[in-house]
């Protein structure tokens, strides 16, 4: 089966071709095309986000189509992106896939944006694939999960404020460093001193114990205001900027360390994936290593990878298309939805 994936959730436009048949695929051809605009405002900003989207999707999809050597006659499905996301943003790309697939008779398949990540470490690594527990850190969510098997989701624990990428970008713009901040930040963080500001890991205490509202949750906006407070302490941001820095991702991804080994002692997983935009932070990805042990192994994506992308929407929609799961021309985008088969505690 081959799937054209098409994702505009955000500022990214990005167009895929993926060939395969359960977990064995291939992928043909991926287009990624990056919203730098948004940098001048230090955020993504929503509309023109949306009108960025609109010039770029179809000469994106005509990229990936020609880099994988297909026309619309070869695709056995087109899976979009159609929620969670800015709404419209994501109607872009479900007006065009809704379009194209009405007038090439390819049918239509829907993919949860969150799901899309679950799937797109196994592009990349085969042994990414369930039964396995899932980290899924982005600018706009943080959830730990156990996944038995694909399209089961059991929801362990999740953010109680801010995300880790929303987290990263904001200590980042406090610390006076470019949009988007995380792997600005990470760069950063190499030169600091970890004893120099050691922030309190969010949400860790030794008293905790399974079963604890707040035994796998996380929490960082305390951590966001903590660095807020050392910045604004600094008589030299240049200098101590990196100490900072250093502090915050320690407490951060150490924080997350600790929640995922959690899982890991109380699931019997042997398999740890990470998905998002954050799953890529080397110091994460060693941090997790270290606290689950060499006897479990941690798949992490490649940037490109965990960055927004049309692959991982193509490799989720190829799993639905063969269970016939098809999206009628009604489908809609909208901003906030449940992975589907999500089982929440």
């Amino acid at each position: 089966m081959r799937v054209l994936g098409i994702e505009t959730s955000c500022d990214e436009t990005s167009a895929s071709v993926l060939r395969g048949t359960g977990n064995d695929v291939t992928l043909e051809s991926l287009v990624i095309l990056s919203q730098d605009v948004h940098r001048i405002f230090g955020g993504v900003v929503p509309e023109i986000a949306s009108r960025q989207h609109l010039t770029a999707v179809l000469p994106v999809i005509d990229q990936a189509l020609g880099d994988a050597g297909v026309t619309f006659t070869d695709l056995d499905a087109i899976a979009v992106t159609h929620a969670p996301g800015l709404v419209g943003a994501l109607l872009v790309g479900v007006a065009v896939a809704k379009g194209l697939s009405m007038t090439t008779g390819v049918p239509l398949v829907g993919v949860h944006h969150l799901e899309g990540h679950l799937f797109a470490t196994s592009l990349e690594h085969p042994a990414a694939v369930p039964p396995f527990v899932a980290l899924l850190v982005s600018g706009g969510h943080t959830m730990l999960l156990d996944v038995p098997a694909w399209g089961r989701y059991e929801m362990l624990g999740r953010t109680r404020d801010d995300a880790a990428g929303e987290a990263f970008d904001k200590a980042a713009k406090l610390l006076g460093l470019p949009y988007p901040g995380g792997r600005h930040l990470e760069a950063l963080a190499l030169h600091g001193d970890p004893a120099r500001n050691r922030f309190t890991r969010p949400m860790l205490r030794r008293d905790q114990k399974p079963g604890d509202a707040d035994y796998y949750d996380v929490s960082f906006s305390g951590l966001k205001t903590a660095v807020m407070l050392a910045a604004k302490a600094s008589a030299n941001l240049e200098i101590d900027g990196r100490h900072i820095a250093r502090g915050f991702q320690d407490a951060l991804t150490e924080t997350l360390a600790e929640k995922v080994a959690r899982a890991v002692r109380a699931t019997g997983r042997t398999s740890v994936v990470l998905g998002g935009g954050v799953a890529c932070n080397l110091s994460l990805i060693s941090a997790i290593q270290e606290r689950v042990g060499m006897r479990v192994a941690v798949h992490a994506p490649s940037p490109r990878i965990a960055t927004d992308n049309a692959a991982m929407i193509a490799r989720a929609g190829l799993f639905h298309a063969e269970r016939g799961a098809w999206a009628q021309l009604d489908l809609v985008a909208t901003s906030s939805a449940d992975i589907p088969g999500m089982i929440l505690r």
